[in-house]
């Protein structure tokens, strides 16, 4: 019955092509609308990393002001000292820790006719690559002995080996950077995680640094960083010294615990690495440490703007206007053909079978209107990629994937199917007397 159905439903269309037209139309443009916000906001609120995000904690220790938070209404820095990290790197009370900050570096090529360059770096633990899942072309990361022993050494982004060595195995080879000398251990394969959790106070959206080097060596070669840097004390004279001693803020620090036991012993350690702290007259607030997984992080971050949020209610409630749009026209198809629908029904077609006639038919427009939904969501994403042209992070959020182009295509076929409940239930109330007498 479902191809008897189908055919009747591909007749009807055929027969009245202006209408139906109309309906896809509608459906394409809803979806279309729809779809482009629901993409960016999909892609700007996904879990980046989801195997293993519920044993990736972000760290954060309330070092601030007594008089005031650091951010209301009462959450502590975004970041931690360098006095914090190196304390809690040292203890080693984690699998996995990371402490890391964005940094500039001037890279001079090997190759004469290239000119030296800035480049977006990051100052790093080794344990950062295994930790956030990081893949390798050519090579590896250092080793803890490479961050004890204070070791020259780098990790090229996959872009960044092809600009200075062509693309070849650069691993063993040297890079230049600030007049430092620096020996390459590894190459990385593409890696842009969306949203760039891992700090997302440079840009959640930013691109993923280009070289990688030891955090122990940066400090060595005092290194500033590149990213926010916040203080609630006046920073004594003393250069990067008095610097790396304030109560200046720069530092990210993740750590990887595996279970919820290990969780609460850590933050057990930390509550205890701060009232030790507090006996020598740091930390004047009342305890409020926290340890976030990756999800938690980015919604206490709120990486997902308010704004994008508004769009997405607006393109819903234009969804919903279309399908308003398409049940006006499927019952002004119904009113046309309402002779032959009393004729089928004087004949002995049940209310059932007129039903699932109507029903499919509205899946056929649904699937139709879906498809090209995709077509307008497609140019959506290109005219916001356009509109936005020259923005570092734009083209990471205006990509469809598969479960985007499934769902535009489900949508749009269940937004058929509920619009049509109405002008098909006014199908199948259609009294056969009245039309014949008509007739």
């Amino acid at each position: 019955m479902l191809t008897y159905y189908i055919k009747l439903g591909l007749l009807s269309i055929r027969k009245n092509p202006v209408l139906s037209a109309l309906m896809i139309a509608a459906i394409a443009v809803g979806i279309g609308a729809c779809m482009t916000i629901v993409t960016i906001n999909y892609i700007m609120g996904g879990n980046p990393i989801p195997h293993k995000s519920d044993n990736l904690y972000y760290v954060q220790l309330d070092s601030w002001d007594p008089d005031e938070p650091a951010e209301e209404p009462n959450e502590p820095p975004r970041q931690v000292t360098y006095i914090d990290a190196t304390a809690l790197l040292a203890a080693g009370k984690a699998s996995r820790q990371v402490v890391s900050y964005r940094t500039v570096r001037v890279v001079e090529p090997e190759v004469k006719d290239q000119l030296p360059f800035t480049a977006n770096t990051r100052s790093t633990t080794a344990d950062f690559f295994a930790m956030f899942d990081v893949p390798f072309l050519f090579g590896s990361g250092w080793d803890k002995a490479a961050d004890d022993s204070l070791e020259q050494v780098a990790v090229l982004s996959r872009d960044m080996n092809e600009q200075l060595f062509g693309g070849e195995n650069s691993v063993g080879k040297q890079v230049t950077m600030n007049g430092e000398q620096y020996r390459v251990t590894g190459v990385l394969d593409n890696w842009i995680p969306v949203p760039k959790y891992y700090d997302v106070t440079t840009g959640a959206f930013n691109d993923p640094e280009e070289i990688y080097f030891p955090f122990s060596i940066s400090i060595a070669n005092e290194v500033s960083g590149d990213g926010n840097t916040n203080c609630w004390k006046p920073i004594d004279d003393g250069g990067f010294s008095a610097f790396l001693n304030s109560e200046c803020v720069w530092m990210q620090m993740w750590v990887e615990l595996n279970s919820e036991s290990e969780k609460t012993s850590y933050l057990s350690f930390m509550d205890a690495y701060v009232d030790s702290q507090k006996l020598l007259g740091r930390f004047p607030r009342p305890l409020n440490n926290r340890l976030s997984n990756v999800e938690e992080w980015l919604i206490n971050q709120e990486v997902v703007d308010e704004d994008a949020q508004v769009l997405l209610g607006l393109a819903i409630l234009f969804l919903i206007v279309c399908l308003l749009n398409t049940i006006g026209l499927l019952l002004a198809k119904i009113m046309r053909r309402a002779g032959e629908i009393g004729l089928r029904r004087a004949l002995g077609a049940t209310k059932g079978a007129m039903f699932s006639q109507q029903i499919v038919e509205a899946g056929i427009i649904g699937l139709s209107g879906g498809i090209l939904g995709v077509g307008m969501t497609w140019l959506g994403l290109r005219a916001i990629e356009r509109l936005f042209e020259g923005v570092s992070f734009i083209e990471h959020l205006v990509s469809m994937d598969w479960v985007m182009v499934l769902s535009a295509v489900i949508l749009a076929i269940v937004s058929a199917l509920l619009a049509a409940l109405y002008p098909t239930w006014r199908a199948c109330n259609i009294q056969p007397a009245s039309q014949i007498k008509a007739q």
